[in-house]
């Protein structure tokens, strides 16, 4: 018996110090995500990415596979060359406040949640700034980890940077379909025409497919993309210019 006591203590105590280690762990690999992290947001409010991080991704993962890699079309510009058109379609179709708010439109969650209760039914809520966050450093995946990873990002680009960076960093960075990324590239492959000469019905198109441009199309418009660019359009006079 006093053997067995013995060795429950130990037990106890082996736990108890590889507790405190793996904690030690945590803690330091905490500290280290926060400042790799913080220090990623501040070199990009001064420099234009080159690559995001869903590119790579994209690419590590096809070539590891082995199944084919089609390169990014990924063509930067400023955001004073990007169509005001574009620019007000994008803020009404995503994010009608965000101006106003700070990286998170918690009316616009609450909303989402009545629907949740009285429909029973989840649609996204995310603002520009947290679809900038996933476009130019996560990966593309769903779950609730991630959502912790872009929350946390979301928060150091409110504080680091300008609404007007975020918005150039977004409208540069996205995805916009089939190995588009960002405005010029979208509006080229689209239109033939650069992002900065966008009319009205182009921007509240393009604008359209952002919940879904893989599925959606400004080529091959269906009854529900129309639908929503004609809303769109309406919601463009509401916005202010930017």
């Amino acid at each position: 018996m006093k053997r067995l006591s013995g060795f429950k203590t130990a037990l106890k105590n082996m736990s108890r110090i590889v507790g405190k280690k793996i904690l030690k762990i945590l803690i330091v690999l905490f500290v280290l995500f926060g400042c790799v992290s913080t220090l990623q947001v501040v070199l990009v409010r001064y420099i234009n990415p080159p690559v995001t991080f869903p590119m790579v991704w994209e690419w590590v993962i096809k070539k590891s596979t082995g199944r084919p890699y089609t390169p990014f079309i990924y063509e930067w510009r400023d955001f004073d060359q990007i169509s005001s058109h574009l620019k007000k379609a994008v803020m009404a179709a995503e994010d009608q406040r965000f101006l106003s708010h700070n990286g998170f439109d918690f009316i616009e969650l609450r909303r989402i949640f009545d629907e949740f209760i009285k429909e029973g039914r989840i649609r996204g809520g995310s603002t520009i700034t947290m679809q900038a966050a996933r476009s130019i450093y996560l990966i593309p995946c769903r779950n609730i980890v991630r959502k912790a990873f872009e929350a946390w990002y979301t928060i150091l680009m409110e504080f680091f940077w300008d609404k007007k960076r975020i918005f150039e960093l977004y409208l540069n960075c996205v995805d916009w379909g089939d190995a588009v990324i960002g405005a010029e590239a979208a509006s080229q492959r689209y239109y033939g025409v650069s992002s900065g000469k966008l009319n009205p019905s182009q921007a509240a198109m393009m604008a359209g497919i952002l919940p879904a441009p893989h599925r959606l199309s400004p080529k091959k418009p269906d009854s529900y993309l129309l639908s929503r660019q004609k809303r769109i359009l309406k919601d463009m006079k509401l916005m202010p210019e930017y």
